[in-house]
């Protein structure tokens, strides 16, 4: 296992000094000198071995987010509301981007503290954000990732009286960790409703463990009802889900599915060539460490990412932007911001 770990550790590290975006799981076995049946087969093993490694850890504690915002010198002022979107300065305001956003959040991952703040308590629908509670509560559970998982005519039903477009068909056999990787990449509603349909309990049981993790992460404003996110009754604050994003960054399983930009998932009688949600994931230009993007209705276009940005690890929230480059604008922009803040000393 180790040197497996070791030889795949170099092969992704020739493909940044490549250039390549990304490297599928297949790719990785062939340059290592291992051999794969086909994308199925390994990407069950890597979830399995993600599952059961160092790189996965079960945060027990909430993530505590400060109040202080920081100056434009470097120091901080502690007792800042939480609500505010500005950094103090001692005669102005320090310059920020104005979002589009309903809500909006950029917090330090390491120390918890807000950098960027709107709305940040207020409660609203997350649209598919809810599928990375759904990708913890997977990875928690430790189930058996080459598990195959069919697709029924209830994983299409959608929920909260809604439906959505899908490229996968009832009977659609895949393991368990290729629906967790059309969940998390694809954002594809029945690998998300099967994921929940076949977890211990079924569908009750899997809603209760996703509401007793976000009880135990200090998550107080966050309430799910399913796994998809479809339904507007699953709700959470822009505070709530820098929360989530800091304890998903702790779990390899959903980095590394939830970043990948591309992927065939091989069904045998036909090929679904897949790419992730996230533009700003999609064209590599930032160092992104999880993602998720969102979209229904009432909660407009959203997504949450964890990024290191000039060696600081940083979490950006936007719930509620008015369309797809509308959101990817604000998180552009507040990217560009946080690469020049002024570093912590």
């Amino acid at each position: 296992m180790k040197k497996s770990k070791k030889i795949l550790k170099q092969v992704l590290s020739a493909a940044v000094l490549l250039g390549l975006s990304s490297v599928s799981f297949a790719d990785i076995v062939i340059n290592s000198g291992g051999v794969a049946k086909n994308n199925t087969t390994w990407t069950a093993e890597a979830a399995n071995s993600l599952l059961n490694d160092d790189n996965v850890i079960s945060p027990q504690g909430s993530t505590t987010i400060t109040t202080s915002v920081r100056r434009a010198n470097g120091t901080t002022v502690s007792n800042a509301p939480a609500s505010a979107a500005h950094i103090y300065d001692t005669n102005h305001y320090y310059n920020q981007p104005s979002v589009n956003a309903r809500a909006a959040l950029v917090m330090d991952a390491q120390s918890g503290e807000v950098l960027y703040s709107k709305n940040t308590n207020t409660s609203m629908p997350i649209a598919s954000i809810t599928k990375l509670m759904t990708g913890v509560v997977i990875a928690d559970a430790r189930l058996n990732m080459s598990e195959k998982i069919t697709l029924e005519p209830i994983d299409f039903a959608g929920a909260g009286g809604k439906n959505s477009s899908s490229t996968l068909k009832v009977g659609d056999t895949m393991n368990r960790a290729e629906m967790l990787l059309m969940a998390l990449m694809k954002s594809e509603n029945p690998a998300a409703a099967v994921l929940a349909r076949t977890y211990p309990g079924g569908r009750s049981a899997f809603v209760a463990a996703m509401n007793a993790k976000a009880r135990q992460l200090g998550m107080s404003a966050t309430h799910y009802t399913e796994s998809t996110g479809l339904d507007p009754r699953n709700v959470s604050s822009a505070r709530d889900l820098g929360i989530l994003v800091s304890a998903a960054s702790q779990y390899g399983l959903i980095r590394q599915f939830s970043t990948t930009a591309n992927y065939d998932f091989n069904l045998g009688y036909r090929v679904l060539k897949s790419n992730n949600t996230n533009a700003l994931v999609r064209n590599g230009g930032w160092n992104i460490n999880i993602s998720k993007t969102g979209y229904i209705n009432e909660a407009g276009r959203c997504v949450v990412m964890h990024s290191t940005v000039n060696s600081r690890p940083a979490v950006v929230v936007l719930l509620g932007a008015s369309s797809t480059q509308a959101r990817n604008d604000d998180a552009t922009n507040l990217l560009n911001w946080v690469s020049n803040l002024p570093k912590r000393i």
